[in-house]
Parts: C-alpha cells; structure tokens; sequence
C-alpha cells in the first residue's frame, strides 16, 4: 500500500522565493463523488507542464494517508478536466524548494484560489525532524480547508 505522509504549512512571507525553482503550472479536477461526509477517498486528473496523473487518495484527516498515482495520457486527462470533473479546476503553480534533505513544495493558487499559498513536506515517517525554515508559519495538516479536494466546493475567495 502507498502511503503518503505529508505536513502543510502557510507562508509568514515570501523569502522563499529567493530559493524555489521556476515553478511548474498545474491544473487539477477532482471527479464527482458521494457527498463529502460519506465520501472514502478523493479522485483526481492533474495535469502540468508536461506530464498528466490519475491520482487517488484516501478522504481522512491526519498527515498519513493512501496514495496512489499513474501516469496517464495527456489528451485523455484534458478531455476529462474539460467534461467529467467537478468545477472549479484547482489551478496553482508549484515550486521546489531544497532545505537540508527535504524539498519543500510551495503551492501559489490562482483562479478562485487565487492567495492562497501553502507550503507541503513529504516524509518517511510521522515523526520524521526536518529543518524549518524561517519563512515557515502555522501548520495546518489537520484543516481540511486547506485540502485540494475541499477547495472546489469551498474555495479560498469564499473564507
């Protein structure tokens, strides 16, 4: 089984771009499902500046949960985000940034997102350190808000 165990963060301010990559543009659509409270795990197409993902992943709380991911056609995934997924798309461009040996992504919104920016860290393990930097402000791995999936039907204009 795949596992993801991933902390998010928000931004005190924007220092960390003087670090991050040139950043890869993403859209994603999540697929209609059951009614958020009886809903098992969200289903996704994300497509960027060149790859496309079919990608599920378990509906719980918490920094640890299933993961899976494919790659699939990039056409294919189009025609989806365009007919069968849920509106808004979530659309973000992603940055890399390296501190110690963990690469920080930072995800800077657009769309009905747009201002909000929140910053994720991949770990082996739940209790994994990591080093955090000084642009790093309050953690909000247990906010649902701040889930993809939660913001199409409550975007971050709408907070």
């Amino acid at each position: 089984m795949a596992i993801e165990i991933e902390r998010k963060f928000l931004l005190l301010d924007e220092t960390w771009r003087e670090q991050a990559d040139a950043g890869n543009t993403m859209r994603q659509g999540y697929f209609a499902g059951p009614e958020a409270s009886k809903r098992l795990a969200s289903i996704r197409i994300r497509v960027d500046n060149e790859h496309a993902f079919l990608n599920i992943k378990s509906y719980e709380l918490g920094i640890s949960r299933q993961e899976y991911e494919y790659p699939i056609d990039r056409h294919d995934a189009e025609k989806m985000l365009e007919t069968l997924c849920e509106r808004p798309l979530v659309e973000k461009t992603r940055y890399k940034v390296v501190v110690g040996n963990h690469t920080w992504e930072i995800d800077v919104f657009a769309g009905k997102n747009e201002g909000l920016i929140v910053a994720e860290i991949e770990l082996q393990d739940e209790n994994e350190s990591f080093h955090k930097p000084a642009w790093l402000g309050e953690e909000v791995s247990d906010d649902p808000r701040y889930y993809n999936v939660c913001l199409i039907q409550h975007p971050y204009k709408d907070w």
